[in-house]
């Protein structure tokens, strides 16, 4: 991914229109007019050889006679001509480009190549950005840049909007001007030839003009690049997204459930959900749920406590909080006691808190004062209803000063019309999120409930490997590699489940037999009661074909099944290759439940994880949920936490809870084995039973295909997991310290470190005085994307069972992964003892080995432990300003 050059396009000081037109309705005449009237701040330089002027300002016949070299360029001619013109902007110094023209990519050359291949090579020795082909263009109001064809301008405003829809671009406009919301940015993506989506994230993500970042997306071609600018952007403010297209994809063609369930819509669900973004059904929602993030507090969890002076306006909202998976917090006995005293008899007496439609102003103020101090919810609605008794603006005016003052969400419904038009406008106003009903009330909540979620998942860095595991990777290498040398991409259901196995996942014991004889001598030796299965390449659901019998007791029961499953193979699929049967052992386990794990891959973001609710109609229930690997047993418990069947899993009446672990710890290995191994395409384990004494594996079904020679597990996963290979023990002072990536689980060490530096050393790294960080800093320190970023620490033993942080070196790689900038602090009272040598080594290694070119920094001119740690290295050291000094490193 690149910011290169963007800001050419976002804040450029001269824009030529090439193929500008005074033709009416011509895209060249529109745009033209679009940046005349917008007030553009800069130069305009219209470009067509057929005119001498256009809107009052010299034209010019070609890109060679313009006076300067235009920051920005928009191309409004036709096709064909694209290339020529990118590759004459290059030449001429000009960084950015819109290309409105389409067509580029249908359109074959006599080179074999497309235009769209020509623009883009045209475009390459010149780092020439384009935005487009096919898109409307880009508006930033705030100087006056409307460099589009669209029929309206854009208000100034602090939210980013980026689409691949032209057509929305045109409607959204119209939209929120009529709304009166404005825009940091305006952009139409088009055909994304080069700027997509993650340049933009990028950009948008240090833009101190954005605040807030709308996405409407259609497709995502380029997975990890995608996941890992949003996870960044998304760390530093709201990333809300529309996902056009609900309809599963390509879900036939699957050789598994879980290949025909996860569907597109699914996958890209779990994608937005785990990048920290929050997804919207409607564009008209966007901005609703930026209004209500920007001005939400920090929330704790979900519980939502409800306040109404009407018991129907309540149970509505109820209705709305259960049906969107949200809490309905339950008051402390003492705060029941307390409103006793306040409320009339007739009061709901829990919650929601029904002070009935009579209340004055004073019974609204008390109570709200005694449910502000119950600790028992996260979130408080209050709902008001107008009523003849008081105006709804006095109560407003009363209240107010309470419900604005609390660290906690109090959220308001003023329901009715006019009447309440003052009431609304002054909790608005007093940044209070204010909605006109229940309904909409409480979707304001749960998108504050949803953004915390997601915020959560966004801190989630897996390893690879869950910790402990011993996974006999050559086993299963093996498995997979002899199934395809077999010409199949069907792994038979024992060699699934010696997969399993070598995962460390339960499975049921098995074992194949060629015929009746062998069945009855694995059945003895297993253990009766036994099932018998068909084992075909042609038999995928053998159910399907009666190639199933279970509960067989004796030995003659076993050889009439083996029988009858050919009988009924043979009239039903008389083409199926037999390779013979499988004998399992019977599981008898009454309480169990009946799940479903499996995993897939997607076209788009790879390996996909399923979990849902099991057994024979596991297609029809439709209770599963997906995400994206590699899991911990954080993310596998909220996995786990969007099925129905959860609900079930924590136990009822006589029936005691599963074993929640075992099934987090299915999850987590079938994750890692799909990290492992890329040669695995789909997997079922259908059903998995799971009860209070853990769980066990009865069937398994996984789907192979060939890869290229090296292929890695981790090539095909849409975010990079932990890279716990770059865990090392060095020897230090007489023992060892162990040099790792950090983790988000390292904040509290963290913080105790920074707390035990020297001021001065503070100032030395941050170049300014502080003494502890915020949660947002510490956060920024700890949860890194380690396709772009990397920090290692040093650590130790305490002595007293935990650790110690005792120092970090950083780097941070521009978006082309050419120049990483470094920053490096070792505790302050172990300086001078060759751990910030240690610490650079390791980190200018890394880089090396990430194809880094170049590693700067810079330091005080009077930190001299730093200068001379740097020239050790061969870092090259000059005068940056008076008060520091910039140093390099070619790799």
């Amino acid at each position: 991914m690149s910011v290169r050059n963007l800001r050419s396009m976002f804040e450029p000081g001269a824009v030529a229109v090439i193929g500008a037109s005074s033709r009416e309705g011509s895209v060249g005449q529109i745009v033209l007019r679009n940046l005349v009237g917008a007030g553009f701040h800069g130069e305009l330089l219209p470009v067509n050889p057929k005119y001498e002027t256009l809107s009052g300002r010299k034209c010019y016949p070609s890109i060679a006679a313009l006076p300067q070299a235009p920051d920005l360029a928009v191309i409004c001619t036709p096709a064909a001509t694209v290339p020529s013109l990118i590759r004459q902007l290059g030449e001429r110094g000009t960084r950015a480009a819109i290309v409105i023209s389409t067509g580029l990519g249908n359109t074959v050359q006599g080179s074999g190549k497309t235009l769209r291949q020509e623009m883009l090579e045209a475009a390459r020795p010149y780092l020439l950005r384009i935005l487009g082909p096919n898109c409307v263009g880009l508006l930033i109001p705030r100087i006056g840049l409307n460099a589009s064809f669209a029929h309206t301008s854009a208000l100034p405003g602090k939210i980013a909007f980026v689409s691949q829809s032209g057509a929305l671009v045109t409607g959204m406009l119209d939209w929120a001007g009529s709304r009166g919301i404005g825009f940091s940015a305006f952009v139409s993506l088009g055909d994304s030839a080069d700027i997509d989506f993650g340049d933009m994230l990028d950009y948008l993500a240090g833009d101190p003009e954005t605040a807030a970042i709308l996405l409407y997306i259609e497709d995502i071609r380029h997975a990890r690049k995608f996941m890992s600018a949003a996870r960044a952007a998304a760390r530093s403010k709201p990333v809300l997204v529309v996902k056009a297209g609900r309809v599963p994809e390509g879900a036939t063609a699957a050789a598994s459930h879980t290949g025909a369930m996860a569907g597109a819509d699914d996958v890209y669900d779990a994608a937005i959900r785990r990048a920290g973004m929050v997804r919207v059904d409607s564009t008209a929602q966007l901005f609703g749920t930026v209004e209500t993030l920007a001005r939400a507090r920090p929330l704790s969890g979900d519980r939502l406590a409800i306040i109404t002076n009407g018991g129907g306006p309540g149970v509505m909202a109820t209705d709305a909080l259960v049906g969107s998976t949200g809490r309905l917090a339950r008051l402390a006995d003492d705060t029941v006691r307390r409103l006793d005293e306040v409320l009339p008899a007739t009061w709901s007496r829990g919650n929601p808190v029904d002070i009935i439609g009579d209340a004055p102003a004073a019974r609204y103020l008390a109570a709200l004062e005694i449910l502000l101090t119950d600790s028992q919810w996260d979130a408080l609605l209050f709902i008001h209803a107008p009523t003849a008794v008081v105006p709804s603006a006095d109560i407003a005016r009363a209240i107010l000063p309470l419900a604005a003052a609390g660290p906690r969400n109090v959220i308001s419904c003023w329901l009715g019309g006019d009447a309440l038009a003052e009431a609304r406008h002054m909790f608005s106003a007093a940044g209070i999120p204010t909605y006109d009903t229940p309904e909409e009330a409480v979707a304001g909540f749960m998108q504050i409930v949803q953004y915390r979620r997601s915020q959560e998942l966004l801190v989630q860095v897996p390893p690879a490997a869950p910790a402990g595991s011993r996974a006999d990777r050559a086993h299963a290498q093996a498995l997979v590699q002899a199934a395809l040398d077999d010409g199949r991409d069907m792994l038979t259901e024992p060699e699934a489940k010696a997969l399993l196995e070598a995962y460390g996942i339960p499975t049921v014991a098995t074992g194949v037999a060629a015929d009746g004889g062998e069945a009855v001598a694995l059945a003895e030796r297993i253990g009766f009661p036994v099932a018998v299965k068909v084992l075909s390449p042609d038999i995928t659901h053998k159910t399907e074909v009666g190639g199933v019998v279970l509960d067989l007791d004796t030995p003659q029961a076993v050889r009439d099944a083996v029988l009858a499953i050919q009988q009924r193979v043979q009239a039903l699929l008389p083409q199926a290759r037999l390779r013979g049967f499988a004998v399992q052992a019977m599981a008898r386990r009454p309480q169990a439940h009946e799940l479903i794990v499996g995993a897939s891959c997607d076209p788009v973001f790879g390996p996909v994880i399923l979990f849902g609710q099991g057994g024979i109609a596991v297609e029809v229930t439709a209770d599963h949920a997906v995400a994206l690997p590699p899991l911990n047993m954080a993310l596998a418990r909220e996995l786990v936490s969007r099925t129905r069947v959860a609900r079930l899993l924590a136990g009822y009446r006589n029936r005691p809870p599963a074993s929640m672990d075992a099934i987090c710890d299915v999850l987590i290995r079938v994750s890692h084995l799909v990290t492992d191994l890329p040669g695995v395409l789909e997997l079922d384990i259908n059903p998995l039973l799971a009860d209070s004494a853990g769980v066990l594996a009865l069937d398994a079904r996984v789907r192979v295909e060939r890869t290229a020679p090296g292929t890695s597990g981790f090539d095909r996963l849409a975010i990079r997991p932990y890279p716990d290979e770059l865990e090392e023990r060095v020897p230090w002072q007489g023992g060892q310290v162990l040099l790792r990536p950090i983790q988000p689980e390292d904040a509290p060490q963290y913080a105790v470190f920074f707390q035990s530096l020297d001021p001065e050393d503070v100032r030395y790294r941050m170049f300014v005085r502080m003494r502890t960080l915020s949660p947002s800093q510490l956060a920024r320190f700890t949860q890194i994307d380690y396709d772009r970023e990397m920090a290692f620490i040093a650590a130790r033993e305490d002595g007293q069972g935990g650790w110690e942080l005792l120092g970090e070196a950083r780097a941070i790689a521009d978006p082309d992964n050419i120049v990483a900038e470094f920053a490096i602090v070792v505790r302050s009272d172990l300086k001078g003892q060759g751990l910030g040598r240690i610490l650079m080594t390791k980190l200018l290694n890394y880089c090396r080995a990430r194809g880094i070119r170049e590693v700067t920094g810079e330091a005080l001119a009077h930190n001299s432990r730093v200068l001379n740690l740097v020239a050790g290295l061969g870092f090259t050291i000059t005068p940056a300003d008076i008060e520091t000094m910039s140093f390099r490193i070619e790799l």
